[in-house]
């Protein structure tokens, strides 16, 4: 697990006075690190940490919506749900081959995650309650990855950039396909709009929370952004993406569960109410409303999938026994 914690990497990395010097050449310039390239091991564990918990993420925030697969009011609905939940796989395994660059191997990571050691995004931890929260997810949830998202098609790393660019045009897609949702909810039924209404208060403050801690408790952030891997702070995204909900939300006609909204002209950015940071602290703890179930259908997917891993493996084992024979 060395190159997940990043102890060991330290300790052993030899000292490269002329690659420190191209490093930070390279991030003065802004231009990018690629994998064959010397990297501090700060450096390399920072990525590994931001990139896993990221793939983890893509992994885990498919269970949410894969529950109401069945569940979709339409044929339309069910087929759209299945592309996005598909579209999340595909995020994921971008991300877990770019980490795999850095040295790390997904079997590493994967272990990680399901001995409990790594983290993912803590909004995926929430139920979804009714088929409004499909689209409360991807207006809100989707809409504040993108915010996030779209600044890392410039991160320093290139493997992480280029993935971020397929990822972030997919997730624009689910933005659309949430808000849709919305949209046809709150202009239907009264009993629709107020399902509509629910979902939105409720996923509101996590989405919010998304972003991470204030930057003044995460510990993260100065680094990442001194290394260009991220480009704006925790508040400065979160305040776009709050002045992003204020404006969109108007086409919605639903109300957003903040009174604190506004847009202060002195700082030209977006304020809002006070977030339950306790409420965050518990839920990266393990301690959320779904975090147990989450990790625990994780695990007994990745135990019933044992089989396809072990006839991949004797697959390949055969397929380079047949080759060596040709060789010789």
């Amino acid at each position: 697990m060395a190159a997940l914690n990043g102890e060991t990497m330290a300790e052993n990395q030899p000292v490269d006075d002329a690659g420190q010097a191209n490093f930070d050449a390279v991030i003065a310039k802004d231009s990018r690190i690629e994998p064959k390239d010397w990297m501090p091991a700060d450096y390399r564990h920072a990525l590994v940490r931001q990139m896993s918990q990221h793939a983890h993420s893509e992994i885990i925030g498919m269970q949410p919506e894969a529950n109401w697969i069945t569940r979709a009011p339409s044929l339309k609905r069910k087929a759209i749900l299945m592309a996005k939940v598909q579209d999340e796989a595909g995020h994921g395994l971008y991300l877990y081959s770019a980490t795999e660059t850095l040295g790390t191997t997904r079997d590493e990571m994967t272990e990680a995650l399901l001995a409990g050691k790594a983290r993912y995004s803590s909004i995926f931890n929430y139920p979804t309650v009714s088929w409004a929260d499909m689209g409360a997810i991807g207006w809100m949830v989707d809409g504040a990855a993108i915010t996030n998202q779209v600044p890392l098609c410039r991160a320093s790393y290139g493997p992480y950039a280029r993935a971020m660019v397929r990822i972030c045009k997919e997730e624009s897609f689910h933005q659309r396909q949430g808000f849709e949702i919305l949209l046809e909810l709150s202009h239907g039924t009264p009993g629709q709009k107020a399902m509509a209404q629910d979902a939105v208060n409720r996923w509101y403050a996590p989405s919010l929370m998304m972003f991470g801690p204030p930057d003044a408790d995460s510990p993260n952030t100065s680094k990442s952004m001194a290394w260009n891997i991220k480009r704006f702070g925790n508040d400065e995204l979160r305040s776009r993406f709050v002045g992003m909900l204020a404006e969109q939300v108007k086409v919605l006609e639903l109300e957003l569960p903040d009174p604190d909204i506004r847009f202060n002209e002195d700082t030209k950015s977006w304020d809002y109410g006070p977030l339950d940071w306790a409420e965050f602290k518990e839920v990266l703890a393990g301690r959320g409303p779904c975090n147990a179930q989450r990790m625990e259908r994780r695990r007994a997917a990745h135990d019933d999938g044992a089989w396809v891993r072990e006839a991949a493996a004797a697959y390949a084992a055969k397929q380079s026994a047949s080759n060596d024979r040709e060789a010789a």
